[in-house]
Parts: structure tokens; sequence; C-alpha cells
């Protein structure tokens, strides 16, 4: 009896810690953007995405300039916007740092956090010819 209490108690906190909290689910959204960029050592970008966020769908742009880049890429990402307590915390200025070469197709993957501490984590396939070792900074605004 002992035994079997002490396995339930287990398997409850292992729960517990595999499944996030309410809280966490609260503050967490799916994104996704679409973004083609384009430059010789200096860049230009822009696309469209969307957030959604406790079951509602918003509408994003992009725009941004880096430095370093060669080539032209088009990026479908797909990630998760976290530590959103309103949609428009997803708003305002990232900046990135990365390093990354594209020929034909590849895979991109970057963490972006602004000033409200939102962090977005996004993985994606890049298609174009792009070659980079860039700083860059990223805008993204909500869209009506």
């Amino acid at each position: 009896m002992i035994r079997t209490s002490a396995r339930l108690a287990l398997c409850a906190l292992a729960l517990s810690f595999a499944m996030p909290s309410a809280a966490q689910a609260q503050t967490t959204g799916a994104v996704r953007f679409r973004i083609a960029k384009a430059g010789f050592i200096l860049g230009a970008g822009g696309g469209t995405g969307i957030l959604v966020f406790r079951g509602k769908t918003y509408r994003l742009g992009v725009s941004g300039v880096s430095v370093g880049t060669i080539g032209v890429a088009n990026a479908d990402l797909v990630g998760t916007a976290a530590n959103l307590r309103n949609a428009s915390d997803i708003a305002g200025s990232y900046v990135s740092a990365s390093a990354s070469i594209a020929a034909a197709a590849g895979t991109k993957s970057v963490r972006l956090r602004n000033a409200k501490g939102v962090v977005l984590d996004l993985r994606g396939r890049q298609v174009g010819l792009e070659a980079s070792l860039n700083l860059g900074g990223i805008e993204i605004s909500l869209r009506q």
C-alpha cells in the first residue's frame, strides 16, 4: 500500500513537470512569418505573419535591416512567442546576431527578444541564395 502511494505521488510529480502550467500556456502564443530579404552588404527585408494567442488570430507586419548580407532569400518560419501578457506585447524592436549560408534551400533557426521580454523561438525553411554574417534589427507591428 505504501509503495503504491509512493508510486502515484512520483507519477503525479513527474506529470506536473512535463505539462505546462495554466499560467505558462496563457503567456505563450504560436507565430508564423513569411519574410523576403535582399541585400549586398546592407540588406533589407519585410514580410507578414500571424500570432495565435488565447484563441484569437492577430495579423503582423515585419520589417528590418541587416548589415553583412549578400544575396536574396525567402523564409517561412514558425514557432512560439513566450512571455506575452497581451497580444500587443509582441510589437516592438528585436535584435539578432546570426551567421548563415543558404544555397537553394536550407533550415533557419533564430531566437529573438524585445524590450518587453517577449521571446520568439523560430525555425523554418529558407529558399534562395544568401550568405550572411550579420547584425540585424527586426520591427514587428500588429496590423488591423
